[in-house]
């Protein structure tokens, strides 16, 4: 990975990246005032240098009949970083599980978990995230909505550069 020092610009083309990553090269160069060659080399060195991580749709999960959203407070028995390891790697195998961050504190991760319909996460529950090995205790809150999903960074908060 690349170090790169990040100027007004790169902030502007990231900025307009996150809230349109399907934003045509020219559209994002005459938004950011460059013409198109220099604007696209300084994505690719964004790319390069790990800023921008990857590009997705976001699939509206409702529509396509995913109703349920569970976030899953999960204690492990063993906190040692074999067991943490071994959790996350089983945990990356499900599908259902769409993130998963470690805590601190008394509750070892979080895991948002998405699933078609209540009895298939009871299912997704009881069959393969309880039963896990080194799992204590699972604690499910299902989402009733959502006032707020906002992808990426909060481009407004960021810290100026330094001289």
């Amino acid at each position: 990975m690349a170090r790169l020092t990040v100027d007004e610009i790169d902030w502007a083309i990231l900025a307009e990246l996150q809230a349109n990553g399907r934003i045509t090269n020219i559209e994002l160069a005459g938004k950011v005032g460059l013409t198109a060659p220099p604007c696209l080399r300084r994505v690719r060195a964004l790319e390069e240098a790990g800023l921008i991580e990857a590009y997705h749709a976001s699939i509206n999960g409702p529509a396509l009949g995913f109703t349920i959203t569970v976030f899953a407070m999960v204690s492990l028995k063993s906190q040692a970083e074999a067991d943490l390891s071994a959790f996350e790697s089983y945990v990356a195998t499900l599908p259902e599980v769409r993130e998963c961050h470690m805590l601190n504190g008394e509750i070892d991760f979080i895991l948002k978990v998405m699933a078609r319909d209540l009895q298939s996460f009871q299912q997704f529950l009881t069959t393969k995230l309880t039963p896990t090995p080194n799992v204590a205790s699972v604690k499910t809150s299902l989402i009733i909505r959502t006032a707020k999903n906002e992808p990426g960074i909060p481009m407004e908060a960021r810290l100026p550069e330094r001289a």
